[in-house]
């Protein structure tokens, strides 16, 4: 008999242990991705289903030999898409490859520079994929409004950035991020920007159920080792969050009484 996940992460009913989720593009190899992800201790893990390859060409080799669906939940992302028609289009590929899977992370993308979300075409597909009988996880900005109105439709996670895709900057709005937690229905997960442990750690230290990452992996010039960092700055974060912070205070607070000494 399984034991039960302490202090799940809970995603369209599933629980599952890892906070940390992780990607696969950008690593040199699909074993170094099985490497990665192992280090990470992730259980979910994000695929670009434009980029890689899960059995659509047969005379590539398939992401499934090193990630099996029976061991990993796969979440096929709609990265590249730039409007909500492909992004759609992108989902039912999806789950005609596996075979009814239905969770999904979709991004439908402003334009290739800024890499930042087209909301408006998110919502159209949101709206689109969740009356198909999706599961979806959605990638978003930072503006609280946007993060309800997706849940309102249906989504089962929020994922709004922290900074750009890629760019390592750490979070950028910590405002933003609190309010959107704040006021949500649904796991908030900080996708795109983290850089290092420190910006994982904090996500998690803010109230974030989750954080999905793959530059800050795959482009550290040790992917393995910082798969590891990142599984352990996560697990801190969530720790801390959970134990509840000391209050900052303007001055000093002695830790030792000033009262019943000996002396």
């Amino acid at each position: 008999m399984t034991a039960p996940i302490q202090d799940p992460l809970i995603i369209a009913g599933k629980p599952y242990r890892s906070r940390l989720l992780t990607g696969t593009g950008k690593f040199t190899d699909f074993r170094q991705t099985r490497d990665a992800t192992d280090a990470a201790g992730a259980e979910i893990v994000t695929v670009a289903l434009r980029r890689i390859n899960l059995g659509q060409n047969k005379d590539e080799p398939n992401l499934l030999d090193f990630l099996p669906p029976d061991r990993f939940m796969l979440l096929p992302n709609t990265a590249g898409c730039y409007n909500a028609d492909d992004a759609v289009r992108t989902c039912q590929l999806a789950r005609e490859l596996l075979d009814g899977h239905r969770l999904v992370k979709l991004e439908v993308l402003g334009d290739p520079k800024t890499l930042y979300p087209n909301v408006t075409q998110t919502l159209l597909a949101a709206e689109r994929l969740v009356a198909d009988g999706f599961e979806v996880m959605v990638y978003t900005s930072d503006d609280p409004i946007i993060a309800r109105q997706l849940e309102a439709i249906g989504c089962v996670a929020i994922m709004p950035l922290a900074a750009p895709i890629g760019s390592g900057l750490g979070i950028q709005n910590k405002w933003s991020l609190l309010e959107i937690i704040e006021n949500a229905g649904v796991p908030v997960l900080v996708d795109a920007g983290v850089g290092t442990a420190s910006d994982a750690a904090i996500a998690m230290e803010l109230g974030c159920d989750g954080v999905l990452m793959n530059t800050a992996i795959a482009a550290a010039q040790n992917p393995v080792l910082m798969a590891s960092a990142m599984r352990k700055a996560v697990e801190a974060g969530r720790e801390a969050f959970l134990a509840g912070r000391t209050a900052k205070r303007r001055y000093a607070d002695a830790s030792s009484p000033q009262h019943g000494l000996f002396f």
